[in-house]
């Protein structure tokens, strides 16, 4: 069930576009935000809300790769394995991540403080190599900074 907060903050974006539709990435972003990931039941009550199948939004869902249909952890590390980021490193920084959580990509440390994850591009190859946690750009990466970096996500 959508709380008050999320279905306030879903209905609000609806002046934003021309029809309810359109707000479906929206939608699944907010209660992203809140949640961590939309769960079947939350993808159900969106379907309502915007009148919409839940086939459709899972299929929405499905092609973005910032939406999230399985839990993850506290702080989501997206680690570029572009082109640029590979040349750059990628395979030391990401042998080093996975050393560092114990985990490796696609998975969720036991904890559930971080999810390890490839992204295709982070739109910085001139700092390449390249990490994102959560919202926040690490740039020019290097093995020994990645502990340091970690440390600020409680």
């Amino acid at each position: 069930m959508l709380t008050a907060q999320e279905r306030e903050e879903i209905e609000a974006e609806f002046k934003n576009y021309p029809d309810k539709k359109s707000v479906c990435i929206d939608a699944m972003r907010i209660v992203q935000r809140h949640r961590r990931w939309v769960s079947d039941e939350a993808l159900l009550d969106i379907s309502d809300l915007l009148g919409m199948s839940t086939t459709e939004l899972d299929g929405i869902a499905s092609f973005y790769n910032l939406l999230f249909r399985q839990p993850v952890g506290r702080h989501v590390i997206y680690l570029c394995d572009s082109v640029s980021c590979w040349i750059m490193g990628y395979p030391q920084i990401e042998q080093h991540l996975s050393k560092h959580l114990s985990i490796r990509p696609g998975e969720t440390t036991p904890d559930n403080r971080f999810t390890f994850l490839p992204i295709v591009c982070l739109g910085a190859c001139d700092h390449a190599p390249v990490m994102m946690v959560d919202e926040e750009t690490h740039l020019d990466l290097e093995s020994g900074k990645i502990g340091s970096i970690l440390e600020g996500y409680k």
